[in-house]
């Protein structure tokens, strides 16, 4: 038996969370009822819907995608509005979905992938990913301002604008144009350019790519010391 919320995510459905969203939007249904938050499957006897369409209970390979995201284009793959979405971007197959969110008017490396224990590794806030974001920004950039953002590489530009890198590791909604608000600063431009190990490079806009060796590397070892977090969490006291 697996939980449910597991079983979507390790097909490529979406990750954990998206996946416990749809089971409490009535959305998933196992064995012709509607789902239960929690509850647990058997891939080999149960038929599971999402949206009346079945889940292949085999476990397909995972892969993950580098895009970047240009500026327009919404982070999901179906938008109620008819905006334009990353799909087009896209293969239609395998079924790749965002692993986190840019919003509409940012840019940068988005991570697209198949594997839902990658993307709750990589977003959720216990494991800390780093992720860097580049700003151009107006406004006065005092010492304090800088201090209290955690600006780096910070340059003033010929036309009074201020360039410099913000490092996060929780992915709240815009959190960093909240940040330079408060400050007083109004973001002109926000591209994220790595996320963990994943750097953007000179990948065009709307374009993809495979991860490189290294880079599947680094992402292994994350995995690898998110289990071992997770064992170390669950072991008895003594």
């Amino acid at each position: 038996m697996i939980r449910l919320n597991k079983f979507l995510a390790e097909r490529g459905v979406c990750a954990r969370r998206k996946a416990d969203a749809l089971i409490a939007a009535r959305a998933v249904t196992v064995d012709g009822r509607v789902a239960r938050l929690g509850e647990s499957v058997d891939p080999s006897r149960h038929v599971v819907c999402v949206r009346g369409k079945r889940v292949d209970p085999t476990v397909s390979e995972r892969r993950t995608l580098v895009l970047h995201k240009p500026i327009g284009v919404v982070t999901t793959l179906h938008d109620e509005h008819g905006r334009r979405s990353i799909a087009a971007l896209l293969p239609s197959s395998p079924r790749f979905f965002p692993v986190g969110r840019l919003d509409v008017a940012s840019t940068g490396v988005l991570l697209c992938t198949t594997d839902g224990e990658l993307a709750r590794v990589l977003t959720h806030p216990s494991f800390g990913v780093e992720k860097i974001y580049r700003v151009r920004a107006s406004g006065d950039m005092t010492e304090s301002t800088r201090l209290a953002l955690g600006a780096m590489r910070t340059r003033r530009r010929a036309d009074g604008t201020w360039t410099f890198d913000v490092a996060l590791r929780e992915g709240r909604n815009r959190q960093v144009r909240r940040m330079c608000a408060q400050r007083g600063l109004r973001v002109l431009e926000l591209a994220r350019v790595r996320f963990g190990p994943v750097e953007i490079g000179s990948l065009p806009a709307g374009s993809t790519r495979s991860l490189t060796a290294a880079e599947k590397r680094a992402l292994d070892t994350l995995m690898r010391d998110a289990a071992r977090q997770k064992r170390a969490a669950v072991q008895p006291t003594e």
